[in-house]
């Protein structure tokens, strides 16, 4: 049998509810909303099936970040570690996401000629959708090529919220 890793599952207080985190040491292996307990373990699963949880507090360079974020430092969370598994093609987009400024926003398409793959706009929504990191690894600044708002795992709320937040133009 492979080997089991050990996370530890922590919670944060946010603005958007309780964040639930997943981490490896000091590095974030998932974020998500409590409320998509569910999706977030789905994923975990998914990248590490081995994986047990154990709960404990989350490391103060993360809970500080995620606080320092929601009180208006945007770029406080640029140095926080992330373990999120995932195929090489999700990986290029979820590092893709992470170099997209706060209070700026890219299309689905933008973001696959990004990456070199222009007529990737489906896949890089697919792994846009699948990332395990909300908020840190930044998904909610990716919206419809018109400008509008497009899904967001955490609800169109959520993404509202954190893109005003950012000062982030958009169309509501």
């Amino acid at each position: 049998m492979p080997d089991t890793e050990v996370f530890t599952l922590a919670t944060c207080a946010s603005p958007l509810g309780k964040l639930l985190l997943i981490l490896d040491g000091p590095a974030l292996v998932a974020l998500d909303f409590e409320d998509y307990e569910p999706r977030m373990m789905r994923l975990l699963k998914r990248r590490f099936p081995h994986a047990t949880l154990k709960a404990g507090p989350a490391p103060k360079a993360v809970s500080g970040a995620l606080k320092a974020y929601f009180t208006g430092r945007h770029d406080a969370l640029d140095g926080l570690e992330v373990r999120m598994g995932g195929t090489a093609f999700q990986q290029r987009v979820w590092a893709a996401l992470r170099d997209i400024p706060p209070g700026e926003t890219r299309g689905y398409g933008a973001l696959a000629a990004m990456l070199g793959k222009p007529s990737a706009s489906r896949a890089v929504g697919l792994a846009n959708g699948s990332n395990p990191v909300a908020i840190v690894v930044p998904c909610h600044r990716v919206i419809g090529a018109s400008g509008a708002l497009t899904g967001y795992a955490g609800g169109l709320a959520r993404k509202t919220y954190l893109l005003r937040h950012e000062g982030a133009a958009f169309r509501a």
